[in-house]
This record gives structure tokens, C-alpha cells and sequence, in this order.
């Protein structure tokens, strides 16, 4: 078994999600909370931790770096 395959259900749909694309804040919290059962804080507190993952990097390694960038980006702007 591999790195990837080591991820949980949650975390792989969280990555799922992502790796979707941008839609409005309103309709991905939407989504995160019908579709994930999850809190927004709680969403971003694990994708957050996922991004450090170097198993989430096996699994998505494309969403993965993509969101690394974004979030490179956010705290340079700070």
C-alpha cells in the first residue's frame, strides 16, 4: 500500500473538493457543510494541514502545489 492510499475518506473528498475549482464562498461552504458535514473552520484547519501532508502531495500532487502557492502568496502579502 502506498502513501496515498494512507489518507482517510475525508481527507481525500477534501482534496476532491478542491481540486474542483473555484466556485462563489457561498456555494463551497455550502458544499462543505452538505456534502462533508463539516464546520468552514474546521475545513480549512485540515486542508491547511493537508498542504503539509506528503501524503496528500502523493495522492493530488498538481491540487496540492497549486494550493501551496496560493497560500505561499497569502502570508508574503502580510
Amino acid at each position: 500500500m502506498g502513501e496515498a492510499e494512507d489518507l482517510g475518506r475525508l481527507e481525500r473528498e477534501v482534496l476532491a473538493l478542491e481540486r474542483r475549482g473555484a466556485v462563489s464562498p457561498g456555494a463551497k461552504e455550502r458544499v462543505i457543510r452538505e456534502e462533508l458535514g463539516l464546520v468552514p473552520v474546521r475545513y480549512y484547519q485540515l486542508l491547511n494541514a493537508l498542504l503539509d501532508d506528503p501524503r496528500a502531495l502523493a495522492h493530488d500532487p498538481v491540487t496540492v502545489k497549486r494550493l501551496r502557492r496560493v497560500r505561499d502568496a497569502r502570508r508574503a502579502e502580510r
